[in-house]
């Protein structure tokens, strides 16, 4: 592994990732279920990258781990940033020895050149975000080619997360407040920084916290089959993992064309 680092995070303003990049958090994704839900997020990221093997991939705000081990086993070249140090500590002991390189760095102003990567992926981080629109901002800079990223989707369950949030936390524990999105939003985001319309990838139509309870990941494929199947997912799942790529450079033939 490289470590770099670059600033001290007292002056970083969004730090969320320290969060979920600690034992706490991982817990959420342990057992059973837990590889069920990471099984369906890595298969779902590996299909956007089918046609991209083995390009530079940089994770942000990836301390989790969650998508840089399995990436790199498939042979992606890995930079992970975190906002204090401590994320990378916790990646290095769920890396072991898989070649990556690891940075502390502030999220929202990366330290890297404009087009670094072939592919940036932000997972676990967006609906913690104040600034959200600055770190979609930051992604699309320095990806040449696409970004990745998941969020809550407004169009689900998640409509009644007020209501129901305090519900969910006595199930869960260590449940935390988050911002949702919905489509239209997104799309706008990426377009002012030059990129396709995304494509939208849901991975489940019942809520997570209904798989967690249930503790069995054989009856959660049985009830979410027949919502795939019938296109309730692909319209009301969350969370949804979202690529979109970026566009070609347009030129200014009229001011070209004066100057000939």
């Amino acid at each position: 592994m490289n470590h770099l680092q670059q600033d001290t995070p007292d002056s970083f303003l969004e730090t969320a990732d320290i969060e979920t990049s600690s034992a706490d958090y991982a817990s959420r994704f342990s057992g059973s279920v837990g590889k069920y839900f990471l099984k369906q997020q890595q298969n779902i990221t590996l299909n956007f990258l089918k046609t991209q093997p083995r390009t530079s991939v940089l994770d942000v705000g990836g301390g989790h781990g969650q998508l840089a081990l399995p990436l790199a086993d498939h042979g992606f070249s890995i930079t992970v940033t975190g906002s204090d140090d401590i994320c990378g500590q916790r990646l290095a002991d769920r890396m072991g020895t898989r070649p990556y390189t690891y940075q502390t760095c502030d999220n929202l102003h990366l330290p890297f050149a404009d087009d670094s990567f072939h592919t940036v992926i932000s997972f676990r981080l967006l609906p913690h975000v104040e600034q959200w629109q600055q770190l979609i901002a930051e992604l699309c800079r320095v990806a040449s080619h696409s970004v990745i990223l998941d969020y809550p989707d407004a169009r689900s369950f998640n409509i009644l997360y007020r209501l129901l949030f305090s519900f969910k936390k006595a199930m869960e524990g260590n449940t935390r407040t988050y911002t949702m999105f919905n489509r239209t939003q997104l799309k706008k985001a990426f377009a002012a920084n030059n990129f396709a319309a995304p494509a939208f990838a849901p991975e489940f139509f019942w809520p997570m916290v209904l798989h967690r309870k249930l503790k069995n990941p054989q009856i959660s494929r049985v009830l979410e089959q027949p919502a795939r199947l019938l296109g309730l997912t692909s319209l009301f799942g969350s969370p949804i993992i979202l690529h979109s790529h970026k566009l070609p450079k347009t030129t200014d033939t009229t001011a070209t064309e004066a100057r000939s």
